[in-house]
Parts: C-alpha cells; structure tokens; sequence
C-alpha cells in the first residue's frame, strides 16, 4: 500500500470520536468483521488508527478506497463543512430520466478532459443523493487529498450543494461538468451557506413549518373582564402583548423548529439622504456598509427577541424572509430610478 493512502487512512480514522469509529469502520465495509474483531477499540485513537492501517495494508488498500471512508465519514458529520446551495436551469421544462451511470461517465469525462491529475469518487445514498468527492492536483503535481471539494447532488432536482476546497479557481470547471452531466443549461449560485447541510436542503426542498403570509396585525378580542384596580389593568395588559407577539411569531416563523443557519450578510449600496441646503456630500456616490448576524442557530435566535423583549413585533422583513427567500447574503440597493444606471438594484 503507498505510503501517502497509509497516511490519509489514519488521519480519517483520527478524525473519528474513538466510540464511533467500528461503526464507522462497518459502514465503510472494507475490513471483515473477522479483521475488525481484531481491533481492541477501547485504547487511544492513536493506536487504534495504525491497526487500521495495518489491516488496510494486508488488503492492498488504494486511494479509492480511502476515498470511500472519507466520503462516509462527511456523509456523517457534514456539519464539519461550510455547503453553498446552487441552481440548475433547462431551457425547455422536459424532465428527463436520471441514469447515474451516464452522470458518472459524463461528469468524469467532462473534468478530466480539461485537467488530468484529479480524483473523482461517487456515492449514491437511500435518498437520491449523489455524493461525489474531488482531489484536484495540478497539470504537473498529484491531487491533493487533503484539499478536496464536495458536492451533493439531489437527482430529479435542479439543486446541488457544493463544499468548495480552498482551491476555488477549479469550482468554474466542477460546475461545467455538474451541468453536462446533469443535463442542464446552466448553474448559479443561490446566495445561501451554512454548515448545516440538511437545513439547506430543508429551505430548498421547502420542508420546515415557516408561514409565508405578510404580517397584518388583527385586533385582540375584546374580553369580559373588568378589572378592580390598576394592578390588574396593568396585568392584563402585559398578558394581551405577551399573546400578541406569540401570536405574530407564529404567524412569521410558524411552529416548528427553524433551520440551523449560522449567519445573515446584508450588503449596503444606497445613497446617504440629507438635506440638499447642508450639501454633505458633493458627488453622489452610494453608502456602502456591511452588516452581518452571526449566531450558532440565527433564525432561532431571530426568533426568540420578541418575546424576550429585546425587539418589537413582527420584525423586519429582511430578517423573517431569509427561509422564504433561500438567501443569507442580501445586497440592499436603491430603487431603479433613484440615480444613474451604473447603480442600479437588479
């Protein structure tokens, strides 16, 4: 076995929590149960990763199979990642038949026509996801294993969520080859990231409980109630907003939990407004200002403000339509119209 596959076979296997790593071994299915009984799992990773090794090297494991574990293991831990949803388009509405054999022969051909050193590996899950994983190298040096790029592809739909390696010069060419192969048009980026891979297939699939409507405050219902004193009026009061906010949540975010999204970047392109006699600014150019929300569960967090009293009900709609929207990175520009076509909101 080559010393780089022994190597990259341990680190995965380091990467593991040392209570998951024979299930994760199972799954991978390369190792016999016979070989895995072998194995004490209960001593530290360190040598439980070159028992592995070993096994592995009495079998003559290739980088394709270590290319397996790899791809088993983000299959599993895809959290560890950072996935950008993009978007396939026909130019007819025709659907076709979805042969992954023909994907797989035309998705390989199509990169390695344009770079030679790379290494391309297909897993087909229970629900119709297609995994693939890329090594890219260069005309001249071997793939790095280390620096590989992801894809997730959902056949019989237009979606596909792409882990990029830091090598982003070849995400035009994976692209390309995901639209050949696919048999599409064209592909485009969604504006939508997270590392959370099943809520983004959650807001792209539309599988969460968000309501779409637009807010418009009702009246409270008038109760029979005539309170004896201000106390009370004061309580009753705070009960009526405290029913209003849970009521207007609801209506925004709906009632199940939301996707876990770890970010919102609003982009600021618009012009600064004052008064023309102060003549502030000579030119006008636009306000350019970056804001962004950061948590570990924003929309939850979004969420909870209202009633935690830290912001008014509902709140802005550029905070409650990111689901709706299936963006977090939003460019805020002034209307068509308002100055020169240089700078002008699509």
């Amino acid at each position: 076995m080559d010393v780089t596959v022994a190597e990259y076979i341990r680190r995965t296997v380091l990467k593991i929590p040392r209570d998951e790593i024979k299930t994760m071994l199972q799954k991978w299915g390369f190792l016999s149960e016979t070989q895995l009984q072998t194995i004490n799992f209960h001593q530290i990773k360190e040598n439980i990763s070159q028992d592995v090794v070993q096994l592995c090297e009495e079998k003559s494991a290739d980088i394709k199979q270590a290319a397996v574990l790899d791809i088993i293991y983000n299959h599993i831990y895809p959290n560890k990642r950072v996935w950008s949803v993009y978007q396939m388009n026909k130019t007819g509405e025709e659907t076709e038949f979805f042969d992954l054999t023909d994907f797989k022969k035309k998705f390989k051909r199509r990169l390695r026509s344009a770079l030679k050193n790379v290494t391309i590996n297909f897993r087909e899950y229970e629900d119709n996801a297609v995994w693939i994983r890329i090594a890219w190298g260069t005309p001249y040096t071997k793939p790095n294993q280390y620096k590989t790029s992801y894809v997730v592809y959902h056949s019989q739909t237009p979606y596909v969520f792409i882990s990029v390696s830091v090598l982003k010069s070849n995400l035009p060419l994976l692209c390309q080859a995901l639209v050949v192969a696919s048999n599409y048009h064209d592909i485009r980026e969604m504006e939508l990231r997270s590392h959370s891979l099943n809520s983004l297939k959650d807001i792209v699939f539309k599988r969460y409980s968000q309501n779409f409507q637009t807010y418009y405050p009702r009246p409270l219902q008038e109760r029979n109630m005539a309170p004896e004193s201000g106390d009370l009026r004061i309580i009753q009061e705070n009960r009526n907003e405290k029913e209003r906010i849970q009521r207007v949540n609801q209506e925004v975010f709906g009632d199940g939990p939301q996707p876990k999204l770890e970010f919102a970047q609003y982009k600021l392109e618009t012009m600064f407004k004052s008064d023309p006699k102060m003549d502030v600014l000579d030119e006008k150019e636009p306000f350019r200002c970056l804001v962004k929300f950061s948590s570990p569960h924003l929309l939850e967090s979004l969420k909870s403000l209202a009633p935690a009293g830290m912001a008014d009900a509902p709140l802005s709609p550029l905070l409650t339509c990111i689901p709706q929207k299936a963006r977090n990175y939003f460019k805020i520009r002034e209307k068509k119209g308002f100055f020169p076509g240089s700078f002008v909101s699509p």
